[in-house]
């Protein structure tokens, strides 16, 4: 009882520095909570109108590449259900009212969401590659069982990371007076922010980026490792083409999400004291965005992405038959169980 009162005393007590601290301006605080709000709402409508399409679409939920945009589509969903909302909430207040366990609550979810979404982009890239450079193993590798591990691995490793400071082990949880932001803070003068910033962040993006220079390289010095996976089969062809603009979609998705998060996390880094308060807010709503961008980014530039939302926004028109091949029944990319999402 007497630890649980200390507690809640330390939190006034920097409730009370934050509402004194004012380091943004109150126009700038109404901006960033109104983009908030906005972003919140469209978030979690896109995010949700998209795992539904997806799950009820049979030509995409056919494909391995698919589960890992869902497992993407909940993390942004998540983020734009929880974070947002919270985060207009303490914009509009100049403080964080909100108490001491959502204060650590909120950065668990926001750096574990921002994991979670690189590592499903790792496994797209890595599912892609391996779909072009080794088509032989694919189906041995992304079984039903296969991508549950892999997406459950994802998960567990995102949230892991954020063990130390949750615990108090290395840093901590809890409110930066300085932003009025719930966030991992120093503790005994030390915190886990930059080693975080190196392994969940950099270390996924250095990754993602050599594996597509991989594919990218695969294909140019030869088509034909592109093709091979479909060859001497009706439809090859268009499978080809079809596994091809996936591969271009899922590398725009990472760019989008490169130039919305990266200047956020290097201000984090590079500007750890607030010298500089207005660009963390615009940082901030860079990063905000990555959380709604991406259902506009599969509808205006894949065909079958469009043809799922369609199946669920515009049911009627929807059962009219598509003229044109079908694709291919080969194991291009396509789990080798036809019960796997």
């Amino acid at each position: 009882m007497e630890h649980f009162s200390t507690n809640n005393t330390i939190f006034a007590e920097k409730f009370q520095i934050a509402a004194e601290y004012k380091a943004f301006g109150r126009s700038v605080t109404i901006f960033a909570a109104t983009c908030a709000i906005i972003f919140s709402i469209i978030g979690v409508l896109g995010n949700l109108v998209t795992v539904i399409a997806l799950l009820k679409f049979t030509r995409l939920r056919r494909h391995a590449t698919t589960a890992f945009v869902i497992c993407l589509s909940i993390s942004d969903l998540i983020f734009s259900a929880v974070n947002l909302p919270l985060t207009a909430s303490r914009y509009l207040s100049e403080a964080w009212i909100l108490g001491g366990t959502l204060c650590k609550i909120f950065p668990l979810f926001f750096y574990g969401n921002v994991a979670v979404s690189l590592l499903s982009m790792v496994a797209i890239t890595i599912n892609r590659y391996i779909l072009i450079s080794q088509p032989d193993i694919y189906n041995q590798l992304y079984t039903s069982r296969g991508i549950t591990l892999m997406i459950i691995a994802i998960w567990t490793l995102s949230f892991l990371m954020l063990l130390p400071p949750l615990l108090g082990i290395w840093g901590t949880l809890g409110l930066d007076p300085a932003s009025f932001s719930c966030t991992i803070l120093k503790k005994d003068g030390s915190s886990p922010k930059k080693f975080l910033f190196v392994l969940g962040f950099v270390v996924p993006c250095v990754v993602i980026s050599v594996s597509y220079l991989c594919i990218y390289r695969r294909v140019r010095n030869s088509r034909r490792n592109l093709e091979a996976h479909a060859a001497g089969r009706r439809g090859g062809g268009f499978q080809r083409r079809e596994d091809s603009r996936v591969t271009k979609l899922m590398l725009s998705i990472f760019i989008c999400f490169l130039l919305c998060f990266m200047p956020l996390m290097m201000t984090n880094v590079i500007d750890e004291n607030m010298k500089i308060p207005l660009f963390h807010i615009i940082a901030s709503v860079l990063a905000w965005a990555s959380a709604v961008i991406n259902p506009f980014i599969y509808a205006g530039t894949n065909k079958l992405y469009r043809e799922a939302y369609k199946q669920i926004l515009c049911p009627a028109s929807s059962r009219t038959p598509t003229i044109g091949p079908k694709p291919a029944h080969s194991h291009s990319s396509k789990v080798s169980s036809p019960h796997t999402t």
